[in-house]
């Protein structure tokens, strides 16, 4: 039921297809985030028009409220946020771990229920339970998620608790069948503890693998560090996902290295205050210059926003007035740029002139960045 395909590869670059239960995803590709099981300020059908084939939602959320036996009451995780495609749920690990006041073991991780206020566990048989009950079609292994900066003993200590969890994770996984299960690498800026973690990881044999720990404060330059050394530990016949990034150039990068899925808050998060991308760069469209601006966010832009008639002008009218419409039409516009960023990645990596075409874009894109 799971099977990736390596179509091409150029320039360190590689484009392939996953079947998957929902559909067949396109790679490279970026998957917007629906944390409580919607994008933020867009519909299913919105966020489908932009080209995006993936949506994350977020398993320690959903399983707070409403509750993971809800979600499968009602049909499961696809039926109940109106999105019939792939769907991919992460282990609640990164939320956890950035909660105050949590007590990480070997067991698992304990912290304060943020809606009931009682104490809570989290372990790797809880994370697969839930993710098995709310039905998506891939699925994270629990993590341990070191912060950074963080010693090399630190950042030791969860590669070792990331392994012991991962062998937990699979015990407990029950829909091996239409739910595949990524072991996530881990081990901070240490290659050596990178090498050791995919090691293991491969050993394993999983539908995917993730590299996990690059979205935690770093900077571009030490992920780039990090992502270009752990991504040849990876098989090149398995879906490769590098997790929460990131900013245009980092995806560009990452995909460079031979990355296939992405994922990120930045579009629609930036889409709210303000904020969206073109390809001449980034434009904050509550600055001034912007109140009698009657072109579009971007010319080149085919999405409903650029193409639907909605200058500038009203969209900075639209953050004045504090209108929900200003968030969704960005959303809009951002979530699209990424998708056809990666569309545009995958067809230079097809055509083999992946290095020539980065090149191009990101000259553009740093070259009029103030405009």
């Amino acid at each position: 039921m799971f099977q990736f395909t390596l179509e091409s590869e150029s320039d360190g670059a590689r484009a392939g297809r996953f079947a998957t239960p929902h559909g067949t995803v396109e790679t490279p590709t970026f998957m917007p985030v629906g944390t409580h099981g919607a994008v933020k300020a867009m519909t299913p059908d919105q966020v489908r028009a932009t080209g995006a084939q993936v949506v994350l939602a977020n398993t320690y959320h959903l399983a707070l409220r409403p509750g993971e036996a809800l979600v499968e009451k009602l049909g499961g995780l696809h039926a109940f946020m109106g999105w019939p495609h792939t769907i991919l749920t992460d282990s609640g690990g990164f939320q956890v771990f950035s909660l105050p006041n949590k007590e990480i073991s070997d067991r698992g991780v304990r912290f304060k229920n943020e809606v009931t206020g009682d104490a809570m566990d989290l372990t790797p048989e809880r994370s697969i339970e839930i993710q098995n009950a709310l039905g998506a079609d891939i699925i994270m292994a629990f993590d341990e998620c070191t912060p950074y900066p963080a010693s090399e003993k630190l950042a030791g200590q969860g590669v070792r608790r990331t392994l012991l969890w991962l062998e937990r994770c699979l015990t407990a996984h029950a829909r091996t069948e239409d739910q595949a299960l990524f072991g996530i690498v881990q081990g901070s800026v240490y290659p050596a503890l990178r090498e050791a973690c995919a090691e293991a990881l491969v050993a394993c044999d999983l539908p995917g693998y993730a590299i996990g720990g690059v979205s935690v404060g770093e900077g571009h330059e030490l992920l780039c560090q990090v992502t270009e050394h752990a991504a040849p530990l990876l098989p090149r016949e398995k879906p490769r996902y590098l997790m929460g990034v990131g900013l245009p150039e980092d995806l560009l990068a990452a995909i460079g290295y031979g990355m296939d899925l992405f994922d990120c808050v930045i579009p629609t998060r930036y889409a709210r205050s303000a904020t969206v991308f073109t390809t001449r760069g980034r434009l904050r469209l509550t600055n001034r210059r912007f109140r009698r601006d009657g072109y579009p966010i971007d010319r080149s832009c085919a999405c409903a926003a650029c193409t639907g008639g909605f200058t500038r002008a009203y969209l900075h009218h639209l953050f004045a007035a504090n209108e929900i419409l200003s968030a969704i039409l960005c959303a809009i516009h951002n979530v699209h740029f990424y998708e056809q960023l990666a569309g545009e990645a995958r067809r230079a990596v097809l055509e083999g002139r992946f290095a020539d075409w980065r090149a191009e874009f990101e000259a553009r894109y740093r070259g009029e960045r103030r405009n």
